[in-house]
């Protein structure tokens, strides 16, 4: 009886392989849902960044009362516009893969030995030739559909979206934005001295930003965490410090 060849493992801190059992248990751990990541991201990158920009713009008037006006106007409107802009982006996707698939479909119909040259040239550079590809061919051929999502997915490389992504994208780039802009706003709920509610506001969403890159960097590149912390925080500090600089500056002109 022919042996079966054990499964190879890597191991710490070498990065030694060796053979662990065809009947042991590997789980592959993949980051999932990174759409959703992405959106909150953006929703919450411009929220935490753009009204604690104009926040601290508008506390160079001394109101804070204008700046609550101000933010909260800009807060609502903010929050309509990213998930709108979510909205249509996610749309266009769906578009884009919705046109490409009918054209492959009829590429597939119309000109076959071309998209049949194709599958040769996609799968060439991993070792396979023609001979080898051949039965692959010839079941593409006998379902369409399936040759058609061979194509999408391996020339184009395009997976079709969820129809309810756009939805889901706007609500939540919405809603993260609305969170994170409430972050800087809501010390001058509760403080008249705009100097002082700028101070309490700077530190609570400079921390926000850099609790904010550090879990961010977590789920997409963890090996630089501490990094993307420092810059996100550097980034709305810089925004809010331009924004303050900048209306005290047309103030006194």
């Amino acid at each position: 009886m022919k042996m079966s060849q054990p499964l190879l493992s890597k191991s710490s801190p070498n990065h030694q392989y060796e053979a662990i059992p065809d009947n042991s248990q590997h789980e592959e751990h993949h980051f999932e849902s990174p759409e959703i990541i992405r959106d909150i991201v953006l929703g919450l990158s411009d929220g935490l960044t753009v009204p604690f920009a104009l926040a601290a713009g508008l506390s160079s008037l001394g109101d804070s009362r204008v700046v609550i006006i101000g933010g909260c106007a800009e807060l609502i409107s903010g929050s309509i516009s990213m998930g709108c802009g979510g909205y249509l982006a996610a749309k266009s996707d769906l578009d884009h893969y919705d046109t490409e698939r009918r054209r492959e479909e009829w590429e597939v119909k119309n000109c076959l030995n071309a998209e049949i040259q194709e599958i040769v040239d996609i799968l060439s550079p991993y070792g396979l030739d023609e001979a080898t590809v051949s039965p692959i061919i010839e079941k593409l051929k006998s379902n369409p559909e399936k040759f058609v999502d061979f194509m999408m997915k391996f020339e184009l490389n395009l997976e079709r979206p969820d129809p309810s992504r756009s939805l889901k994208s706007a609500f939540t780039i919405g809603m993260s934005y609305f969170i994170g802009g409430l972050v800087p706003l809501i010390p001058y709920f509760f403080m008249d001295d705009t100097t002082y509610a700028l101070l309490v506001s700077s530190i609570i969403t400079i921390f926000c930003l850099v609790i904010f890159g550090f879990v961010k960097a977590v789920y997409t590149s963890p090996n630089n965490a501490v990094s993307s912390a420092i810059q996100t925080a550097f980034v709305g500090a810089l925004a809010a410090a331009a924004a303050y600089s900048g209306v005290r500056l047309v103030e006194g002109l």
